[in-house]
């Protein structure tokens, strides 16, 4: 802790590799001069194999932690719609797409350091008690010591820290938040944050006071390691560079807990 009560050190992390075949998503390389993990697309929600592999190069080249951003199989809805999958079928698909990064990671000169769910997976593994176990028997079938990147009070980070794996909490920076300390849902107006400034000088406050403003102005504690900022939010690069810039400000260090 510094003076201010604020972690010595937090991460940058950005969902990054959600290009598919002649469709262009967000811009990585710039991305990858603000952030210190990238969550990875593993081509169920976004990304090919080629765009995968670049983007693992590019990672190892930039000295950027590569994580596995494992997603429902959803292509056509980016990820972003509720699979009623079996649990089977969810750990099934969860463990393939770790093995499948880990290949391209691994042939790039790195490895998967953690897994991120993405999405509406996400989201439904903070309450969804069956898909939140289908996600943690995955990660720990294929490495119990891989860390998962959750959102703190996730039913899967319970799951995950009974079962003795280790549980990464992290805050949005980019999209606002409900006064139970949840996302506000893409749907709603106002769910997405667009003002650089506005952005940074408010994870500058979570990472100083663990602290954010809910869309109603109540004040939420919110206990994070990780800071998202999406790649494809309109102005992410400019936006990421001012997070870090007003972080680094605050004298909080950026560094991958990984």
């Amino acid at each position: 802790m510094n003076a201010q009560g604020s972690t010595a050190q937090i991460d940058l992390n950005s969902d990054v590799g959600e290009s598919f075949g002649s469709y262009t998503l967000g811009d990585d390389a710039a991305i990858f001069r603000s952030v210190s993990s990238a969550n990875v697309a593993c081509g169920f929600h976004g990304g090919d194999p080629s765009v995968i592999a670049q983007t693992c190069r590019d990672a190892a080249a930039a000295g950027i932690t590569v994580g596995a951003h494992v997603a429902y199989r959803d292509l056509a809805g980016f990820g972003r719609r509720f699979l009623d999958c079996s649990p089977t079928e969810l750990a099934d698909d969860v463990l393939y797409q770790i093995g499948a990064l880990e290949a391209m990671a691994h042939a790039a000169g790195t490895a998967v350091r953690y897994v991120k769910p993405h999405g509406a997976l996400y989201n439904t593994i903070v309450h969804h008690t069956v898909h939140a176990r289908a996600v943690v028997d995955a990660v720990k079938a294929y490495d119990p010591e891989l860390p998962l990147l959750l959102l703190p009070g996730a039913v899967a980070a319970e799951i995950a820290t009974a079962e003795g794996m280790r549980v990464v909490t992290e805050a949005f920076a980019d999209r606002a938040y409900t006064p139970e300390g949840t996302l506000v849902s893409r749907r709603e107006p106002g769910a997405v944050l667009l003002d650089e400034a506005l952005v940074a000088e408010r994870m500058v406050r979570l990472a100083t006071e663990n602290t954010l403003t809910a869309v109603d102005g109540t004040e939420i504690r919110v206990e994070a390691a990780s800071i998202c900022v999406h790649s494809d939010t309109p102005g992410a690069v400019a936006m990421a560079a001012a997070v870090r810039a007003g972080l680094e400000e605050a004298g909080v260090r950026i560094g991958s807990f990984a």
